[in-house]
Protein backbone atom coordinates (compact mmCIF):
# COMPACT_ATOMS: atom_id res chain seq x y z
CA UNK A 1 0.00 0.00 0.00
CA UNK A 2 1.96 3.60 -0.78
CA UNK A 3 1.61 5.55 2.08
CA UNK A 4 0.97 8.95 -0.49
CA UNK A 5 -2.71 10.58 0.07
CA UNK A 6 -3.23 10.33 -3.70
CA UNK A 7 -6.24 8.56 -4.80
CA UNK A 8 -5.67 4.78 -6.60
CA UNK A 9 -8.14 5.50 -8.82
CA UNK A 10 -7.58 7.74 -11.76
CA UNK A 11 -9.45 10.93 -11.62
CA UNK A 12 -10.87 11.32 -14.79
CA UNK A 13 -12.72 7.80 -13.82
CA UNK A 14 -14.10 8.30 -9.79
CA UNK A 15 -17.51 9.56 -10.70
CA UNK A 16 -18.35 6.20 -12.53
CA UNK A 17 -17.62 3.55 -10.30
CA UNK A 18 -19.72 0.38 -10.59
CA UNK A 19 -22.04 -0.03 -13.30
CA UNK A 20 -25.74 0.20 -12.31
CA UNK A 21 -25.95 -2.91 -15.01
CA UNK A 22 -23.73 -4.92 -12.26
CA UNK A 23 -25.96 -3.72 -9.02
CA UNK A 24 -28.99 -4.65 -10.31
CA UNK A 25 -28.46 -7.89 -11.89
CA UNK A 26 -26.85 -8.65 -7.97
CA UNK A 27 -30.03 -7.45 -6.62
CA UNK A 28 -31.94 -9.93 -9.53
CA UNK A 29 -29.84 -12.82 -8.22
CA UNK A 30 -30.28 -12.10 -4.56
CA UNK A 31 -33.84 -11.90 -4.68
CA UNK A 32 -34.84 -14.53 -7.54
CA UNK A 33 -36.45 -11.69 -8.90
CA UNK A 34 -36.98 -11.88 -12.85
CA UNK A 35 -34.07 -9.59 -14.50
CA UNK A 36 -35.69 -6.54 -17.36
CA UNK A 37 -32.51 -4.41 -16.28
CA UNK A 38 -29.73 -5.61 -18.34
CA UNK A 39 -30.62 -5.94 -22.11
CA UNK A 40 -29.67 -9.58 -22.96
CA UNK A 41 -31.96 -12.48 -24.26
CA UNK A 42 -32.51 -15.29 -22.60
CA UNK A 43 -32.23 -17.59 -25.55
CA UNK A 44 -29.50 -17.88 -28.10
CA UNK A 45 -29.69 -17.61 -31.87
CA UNK A 46 -30.08 -18.82 -35.33
CA UNK A 47 -29.26 -22.91 -34.71
CA UNK A 48 -26.75 -22.35 -38.43
CA UNK A 49 -24.34 -19.28 -36.78
CA UNK A 50 -23.71 -20.81 -34.12
CA UNK A 51 -23.01 -24.35 -35.34
CA UNK A 52 -20.99 -22.17 -37.65
CA UNK A 53 -18.95 -21.45 -34.80
CA UNK A 54 -18.30 -24.83 -33.86
CA UNK A 55 -17.53 -25.23 -37.07
CA UNK A 56 -15.15 -22.63 -37.21
CA UNK A 57 -13.55 -24.19 -33.61
CA UNK A 58 -13.58 -27.58 -34.94
CA UNK A 59 -11.56 -26.76 -38.30
CA UNK A 60 -8.72 -24.67 -36.33
CA UNK A 61 -10.15 -21.45 -38.08
CA UNK A 62 -9.35 -18.50 -35.18
CA UNK A 63 -8.26 -20.69 -32.60
CA UNK A 64 -5.11 -18.92 -32.33
CA UNK A 65 -4.53 -14.69 -33.36
CA UNK A 66 -6.81 -13.64 -35.92
CA UNK A 67 -5.77 -10.68 -38.08
CA UNK A 68 -5.80 -7.29 -35.95
CA UNK A 69 -8.22 -5.56 -38.87
CA UNK A 70 -10.37 -8.74 -38.28
CA UNK A 71 -10.95 -11.89 -39.86
CA UNK A 72 -11.13 -11.07 -44.11
CA UNK A 73 -13.97 -13.33 -43.95
CA UNK A 74 -15.56 -10.91 -42.00
CA UNK A 75 -14.73 -7.79 -43.27
CA UNK A 76 -15.86 -8.72 -46.92
CA UNK A 77 -19.15 -9.44 -45.08
CA UNK A 78 -19.86 -6.42 -43.31
CA UNK A 79 -18.76 -4.66 -46.11
CA UNK A 80 -21.51 -6.50 -48.66
CA UNK A 81 -23.86 -6.15 -45.40
CA UNK A 82 -24.05 -1.99 -45.74
CA UNK A 83 -23.72 -1.92 -49.46
CA UNK A 84 -27.03 -3.98 -49.95
CA UNK A 85 -28.92 -2.42 -47.10
CA UNK A 86 -28.05 1.16 -47.44
CA UNK A 87 -26.05 1.32 -50.65
CA UNK A 88 -22.90 2.29 -48.79
CA UNK A 89 -19.59 0.90 -50.43
CA UNK A 90 -16.58 0.10 -48.11
CA UNK A 91 -13.05 -1.37 -48.93
CA UNK A 92 -13.33 -4.61 -46.93
CA UNK A 93 -8.88 -4.37 -46.49
CA UNK A 94 -8.95 -0.03 -45.52
CA UNK A 95 -12.40 0.46 -44.46
CA UNK A 96 -13.32 -1.95 -41.89
CA UNK A 97 -12.06 -2.97 -38.78
CA UNK A 98 -13.70 -6.17 -36.35
CA UNK A 99 -13.56 -5.28 -32.87
CA UNK A 100 -14.50 -6.48 -29.57
CA UNK A 101 -17.64 -5.58 -29.55
CA UNK A 102 -19.53 -2.33 -30.22
CA UNK A 103 -18.10 -1.11 -26.54
CA UNK A 104 -14.44 -1.49 -27.88
CA UNK A 105 -15.38 0.42 -31.28
CA UNK A 106 -17.12 3.38 -29.27
CA UNK A 107 -13.75 3.63 -26.71
CA UNK A 108 -11.11 3.16 -29.17
CA UNK A 109 -13.35 5.83 -32.03
CA UNK A 110 -12.80 8.20 -28.98
CA UNK A 111 -9.60 7.78 -27.64
CA UNK A 112 -8.25 7.64 -30.93
CA UNK A 113 -9.90 11.04 -32.56
CA UNK A 114 -10.44 12.92 -29.31
CA UNK A 115 -7.71 15.38 -27.43
CA UNK A 116 -7.91 16.14 -24.00
CA UNK A 117 -9.82 19.59 -24.04
CA UNK A 118 -12.10 18.47 -27.39
CA UNK A 119 -16.08 18.82 -26.81
CA UNK A 120 -18.14 16.05 -27.71
CA UNK A 121 -21.91 16.34 -28.20
CA UNK A 122 -23.99 13.51 -26.95
CA UNK A 123 -27.76 12.72 -27.15
CA UNK A 124 -28.93 12.66 -23.34
CA UNK A 125 -29.59 9.79 -21.68
CA UNK A 126 -26.66 7.92 -23.57
CA UNK A 127 -25.17 4.86 -22.77
CA UNK A 128 -22.85 4.75 -19.74
CA UNK A 129 -19.74 3.51 -21.65
CA UNK A 130 -19.89 7.37 -23.60
CA UNK A 131 -19.50 8.98 -20.56
CA UNK A 132 -16.70 7.08 -19.36
CA UNK A 133 -15.01 6.69 -22.67
CA UNK A 134 -14.89 10.91 -23.42
CA UNK A 135 -13.12 10.95 -19.74
CA UNK A 136 -10.78 8.47 -20.19
CA UNK A 137 -9.93 10.65 -23.44
CA UNK A 138 -9.39 13.50 -21.44
CA UNK A 139 -12.33 15.15 -23.53
CA UNK A 140 -15.23 17.03 -21.95
CA UNK A 141 -19.40 15.60 -22.70
CA UNK A 142 -22.11 18.00 -23.99
CA UNK A 143 -25.04 16.36 -23.27
CA UNK A 144 -27.89 17.49 -25.87
CA UNK A 145 -31.34 16.33 -23.99
CA UNK A 146 -34.01 13.98 -25.38
CA UNK A 147 -37.28 15.23 -24.06
CA UNK A 148 -40.47 13.32 -23.58
CA UNK A 149 -43.43 14.99 -26.08
CA UNK A 150 -45.71 13.13 -27.95
CA UNK A 151 -45.45 9.65 -26.55
CA UNK A 152 -41.70 9.89 -27.44
CA UNK A 153 -38.51 11.38 -27.29
CA UNK A 154 -37.84 13.95 -29.29
CA UNK A 155 -34.53 15.78 -30.47
CA UNK A 156 -34.53 19.72 -30.12
CA UNK A 157 -32.39 20.81 -33.00
CA UNK A 158 -31.77 23.91 -31.86
CA UNK A 159 -30.80 22.88 -28.62
CA UNK A 160 -28.20 20.52 -30.58
CA UNK A 161 -27.15 23.74 -32.94
CA UNK A 162 -26.50 25.57 -29.84
CA UNK A 163 -24.51 22.78 -28.00
CA UNK A 164 -21.80 23.35 -31.13
CA UNK A 165 -18.84 25.35 -30.01
CA UNK A 166 -15.59 25.91 -31.38
CA UNK A 167 -14.24 23.50 -28.71
CA UNK A 168 -16.75 20.85 -30.54
CA UNK A 169 -14.76 17.96 -32.25
CA UNK A 170 -17.40 15.47 -32.71
CA UNK A 171 -20.98 14.61 -32.71
CA UNK A 172 -21.73 11.22 -30.74
CA UNK A 173 -25.25 9.60 -32.38
CA UNK A 174 -27.07 6.91 -31.04
CA UNK A 175 -30.19 5.60 -33.32
CA UNK A 176 -31.96 3.54 -32.60
CA UNK A 177 -31.63 5.09 -29.24
CA UNK A 178 -30.78 3.35 -26.06
CA UNK A 179 -32.43 3.49 -23.45
CA UNK A 180 -35.30 5.89 -24.83
CA UNK A 181 -35.93 3.27 -27.84
CA UNK A 182 -36.15 6.31 -30.05
CA UNK A 183 -35.23 6.23 -33.95
CA UNK A 184 -34.04 9.56 -35.29
CA UNK A 185 -36.35 10.55 -38.17
CA UNK A 186 -34.59 11.60 -41.76
CA UNK A 187 -35.77 15.21 -41.01
CA UNK A 188 -33.50 14.90 -37.62
CA UNK A 189 -30.67 13.02 -39.23
CA UNK A 190 -30.41 15.22 -42.22
CA UNK A 191 -30.17 18.45 -39.24
CA UNK A 192 -27.14 16.91 -37.98
CA UNK A 193 -25.86 15.98 -41.01
CA UNK A 194 -25.59 19.41 -42.28
CA UNK A 195 -24.67 20.85 -38.64
CA UNK A 196 -21.69 18.06 -39.45
CA UNK A 197 -20.54 19.55 -42.46
CA UNK A 198 -21.36 23.40 -41.50
CA UNK A 199 -19.02 23.09 -38.63
CA UNK A 200 -16.89 20.59 -39.76
CA UNK A 201 -17.15 17.78 -37.21
CA UNK A 202 -16.85 14.29 -36.78
CA UNK A 203 -19.26 12.17 -36.32
CA UNK A 204 -19.22 8.29 -34.60
CA UNK A 205 -22.79 6.96 -35.12
CA UNK A 206 -23.79 4.00 -32.64
CA UNK A 207 -26.04 2.05 -35.06
CA UNK A 208 -25.60 -1.49 -33.14
CA UNK A 209 -29.77 -1.54 -32.84
CA UNK A 210 -30.29 -1.20 -36.82
CA UNK A 211 -32.20 -4.20 -37.49
CA UNK A 212 -34.29 -3.47 -34.00
CA UNK A 213 -36.85 -0.90 -35.56
CA UNK A 214 -40.52 -1.17 -35.26
CA UNK A 215 -43.86 0.08 -36.45
CA UNK A 216 -42.28 1.05 -39.93
CA UNK A 217 -39.78 2.65 -38.63
CA UNK A 218 -36.66 3.31 -40.97
CA UNK A 219 -33.31 3.27 -39.79
CA UNK A 220 -31.41 5.41 -42.03
CA UNK A 221 -27.45 5.17 -41.51
CA UNK A 222 -25.83 8.72 -41.14
CA UNK A 223 -23.23 7.95 -43.22
CA UNK A 224 -25.69 7.99 -46.42
CA UNK A 225 -26.19 11.52 -46.25
CA UNK A 226 -24.78 14.37 -48.08
CA UNK A 227 -21.04 15.25 -47.17
CA UNK A 228 -21.01 12.71 -44.18
CA UNK A 229 -19.61 9.41 -45.73
CA UNK A 230 -15.91 11.26 -45.09
CA UNK A 231 -16.48 12.09 -41.74
CA UNK A 232 -18.58 9.51 -40.18
CA UNK A 233 -17.44 6.23 -38.20
CA UNK A 234 -20.24 3.78 -38.34
CA UNK A 235 -20.51 1.41 -35.38
CA UNK A 236 -22.17 -1.99 -35.88
CA UNK A 237 -22.40 -5.13 -33.54
CA UNK A 238 -23.37 -8.83 -34.12
CA UNK A 239 -24.50 -9.29 -30.67
CA UNK A 240 -27.34 -7.52 -30.35
CA UNK A 241 -28.80 -8.58 -33.94
CA UNK A 242 -28.21 -12.37 -33.45
CA UNK A 243 -28.74 -12.57 -30.33
CA UNK A 244 -25.06 -14.01 -28.97
CA UNK A 245 -23.78 -10.89 -26.94
CA UNK A 246 -21.31 -13.40 -25.06
CA UNK A 247 -19.70 -13.34 -28.47
CA UNK A 248 -18.38 -9.63 -28.82
CA UNK A 249 -17.95 -9.03 -32.11
CA UNK A 250 -18.07 -5.21 -33.67
CA UNK A 251 -17.06 -3.87 -36.66
CA UNK A 252 -16.26 0.11 -37.63
CA UNK A 253 -17.04 1.03 -41.17
CA UNK A 254 -15.52 4.37 -42.47
CA UNK A 255 -13.12 5.93 -44.84
CA UNK A 256 -9.77 5.02 -44.99
CA UNK A 257 -8.40 7.84 -42.63
CA UNK A 258 -10.52 7.32 -39.47
CA UNK A 259 -10.07 3.51 -39.68
CA UNK A 260 -6.45 3.60 -38.87
CA UNK A 261 -7.19 5.82 -36.62
CA UNK A 262 -8.96 3.83 -34.73
CA UNK A 263 -6.96 0.78 -35.31
CA UNK A 264 -4.38 3.19 -33.89
CA UNK A 265 -5.98 2.89 -30.71
CA UNK A 266 -8.08 -0.23 -30.78
CA UNK A 267 -4.59 -2.03 -31.29
CA UNK A 268 -3.58 -1.31 -27.88
CA UNK A 269 -6.83 -2.62 -26.13
CA UNK A 270 -7.85 -6.09 -26.86
CA UNK A 271 -5.58 -6.24 -29.96
CA UNK A 272 -7.59 -8.97 -31.67
CA UNK A 273 -10.70 -11.19 -30.00
CA UNK A 274 -13.58 -13.65 -31.24
CA UNK A 275 -11.47 -15.26 -33.51
CA UNK A 276 -13.71 -18.47 -34.16
CA UNK A 277 -16.78 -16.56 -33.63
CA UNK A 278 -16.12 -13.47 -36.20
CA UNK A 279 -16.43 -16.43 -39.07
CA UNK A 280 -19.77 -17.58 -37.72
CA UNK A 281 -20.82 -13.85 -37.58
CA UNK A 282 -19.39 -13.67 -41.45
CA UNK A 283 -22.32 -16.46 -42.46
CA UNK A 284 -24.77 -14.93 -40.21
CA UNK A 285 -24.65 -11.57 -42.24
CA UNK A 286 -25.40 -13.27 -45.26
CA UNK A 287 -28.12 -14.78 -43.91
CA UNK A 288 -31.96 -13.96 -46.00
CA UNK A 289 -33.58 -10.55 -45.31
CA UNK A 290 -36.78 -13.06 -43.71
CA UNK A 291 -34.33 -13.70 -40.38
CA UNK A 292 -34.33 -10.31 -40.06
CA UNK A 293 -38.30 -9.78 -40.61
CA UNK A 294 -38.99 -12.53 -38.49
CA UNK A 295 -36.48 -11.17 -36.01
CA UNK A 296 -38.49 -7.63 -35.63
CA UNK A 297 -41.68 -9.34 -35.99
CA UNK A 298 -40.65 -11.28 -32.74
CA UNK A 299 -39.57 -8.51 -30.35
CA UNK A 300 -42.24 -6.01 -32.16
CA UNK A 301 -44.76 -8.64 -30.35
CA UNK A 302 -42.73 -9.01 -27.08
CA UNK A 303 -42.49 -5.17 -26.65
CA UNK A 304 -45.85 -4.81 -27.06
CA UNK A 305 -46.73 -8.25 -24.56
CA UNK A 306 -44.65 -5.76 -22.36
CA UNK A 307 -45.94 -2.67 -22.64
CA UNK A 308 -49.50 -3.18 -22.05
CA UNK A 309 -48.43 -4.41 -19.50
CA UNK A 310 -46.49 -1.81 -17.80
CA UNK A 311 -49.94 0.55 -18.91
CA UNK A 312 -51.74 -1.64 -16.64
CA UNK A 313 -49.45 -1.97 -13.71
CA UNK A 314 -49.76 1.88 -14.04
CA UNK A 315 -46.78 3.37 -15.68
CA UNK A 316 -46.94 5.81 -18.11
CA UNK A 317 -44.82 4.09 -21.56
CA UNK A 318 -43.21 5.73 -24.02
CA UNK A 319 -43.18 4.49 -27.44
CA UNK A 320 -40.40 2.53 -28.20
CA UNK A 321 -39.75 2.50 -31.95
CA UNK A 322 -36.34 0.14 -31.85
CA UNK A 323 -34.00 -1.45 -29.69
CA UNK A 324 -34.53 -3.92 -26.62
CA UNK A 325 -35.96 -1.13 -24.07
CA UNK A 326 -39.28 0.28 -23.38
CA UNK A 327 -39.15 3.60 -20.80
CA UNK A 328 -41.43 4.24 -18.66
CA UNK A 329 -42.54 7.61 -16.30
CA UNK A 330 -43.26 6.02 -12.80
CA UNK A 331 -44.97 9.52 -11.38
CA UNK A 332 -48.27 7.99 -12.14
CA UNK A 333 -47.56 5.56 -9.64
CA UNK A 334 -46.90 8.72 -7.11
CA UNK A 335 -43.38 7.91 -6.95
CA UNK A 336 -40.51 10.25 -8.80
CA UNK A 337 -36.96 8.27 -7.74
CA UNK A 338 -36.49 6.15 -10.46
CA UNK A 339 -32.73 5.50 -8.41
CA UNK A 340 -35.22 4.50 -4.88
CA UNK A 341 -38.31 2.73 -7.00
CA UNK A 342 -35.75 0.42 -8.70
CA UNK A 343 -34.00 -0.76 -5.87
CA UNK A 344 -37.44 -1.40 -4.21
CA UNK A 345 -39.09 -3.19 -7.03
CA UNK A 346 -37.42 -6.56 -6.75
CA UNK A 347 -39.46 -6.69 -3.06
CA UNK A 348 -42.09 -5.05 -4.22
CA UNK A 349 -43.01 -6.90 -7.68
CA UNK A 350 -39.67 -9.44 -8.37
CA UNK A 351 -39.18 -7.59 -11.79
CA UNK A 352 -35.45 -5.84 -11.88
CA UNK A 353 -35.55 -2.52 -14.28
CA UNK A 354 -32.87 0.04 -14.73
CA UNK A 355 -33.27 3.98 -13.16
CA UNK A 356 -32.68 6.35 -16.59
CA UNK A 357 -30.77 8.89 -14.15
CA UNK A 358 -27.73 6.88 -14.54
CA UNK A 359 -27.72 8.06 -18.43
CA UNK A 360 -28.20 11.77 -17.59
CA UNK A 361 -25.70 13.98 -16.65
CA UNK A 362 -28.91 16.01 -15.76
CA UNK A 363 -30.21 13.57 -13.40
CA UNK A 364 -33.29 15.39 -12.45
CA UNK A 365 -34.16 15.02 -15.96
CA UNK A 366 -33.83 11.57 -15.68
CA UNK A 367 -35.15 11.06 -12.29
CA UNK A 368 -38.48 9.82 -12.98
CA UNK A 369 -37.79 7.47 -15.96
CA UNK A 370 -37.45 3.94 -16.01
CA UNK A 371 -36.14 1.43 -18.66
CA UNK A 372 -37.59 -2.52 -18.90
CA UNK A 373 -35.95 -4.84 -21.22
CA UNK A 374 -38.01 -6.70 -23.45
CA UNK A 375 -35.27 -8.97 -25.18
CA UNK A 376 -36.55 -12.48 -23.17
CA UNK A 377 -38.84 -15.26 -23.87
CA UNK A 378 -42.59 -14.82 -24.18
CA UNK A 379 -43.18 -16.93 -21.08
CA UNK A 380 -40.66 -14.69 -18.71
CA UNK A 381 -42.17 -11.37 -19.79
CA UNK A 382 -45.95 -12.51 -19.27
CA UNK A 383 -44.86 -13.22 -15.89
CA UNK A 384 -43.17 -10.06 -15.23
CA UNK A 385 -46.66 -8.52 -16.48
CA UNK A 386 -48.50 -10.34 -13.81
CA UNK A 387 -45.91 -9.52 -11.22
CA UNK A 388 -46.39 -6.12 -11.93
CA UNK A 389 -49.67 -6.02 -11.59
CA UNK A 390 -49.47 -5.56 -8.25
CA UNK A 391 -48.25 -1.91 -7.93
CA UNK A 392 -51.68 -1.18 -9.82
CA UNK A 393 -53.08 -1.60 -5.80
Amino acid sequence: MTSSARPLLNRSLAEFGTTIFAEMSALALRTGSINLGQGFPDTDGPEEVREAAVRALRDGRGNQYPPGPGVPELRTAVAAHQQRLYGLTYDPDTEVLVTAGATEAIAASLLALLEPGDEVVALEPYYDSYAACIAMAGARRVPVTLRPAEGRFRLDLDELRAAVTDRTRLLLINTPHNPTGTVLTREELAAVAELAVERDLLVVTDEVYEHLVFDGAEHLPLATFPGMRERTVTIGSAGKTYSFTGWKVGWVTAAPGLVTAVRSAKQFLTYVASGPFQYAVAEALALPGSYFADFRADMQAKRDLLASGLRDAGFEVFTSAGTYFITTDIRPLGESDGFAFCRALPERAGVVAIPNAVFYDHRDAGAPFVRFAFCKRTEVLEEAVQRLKTLAG
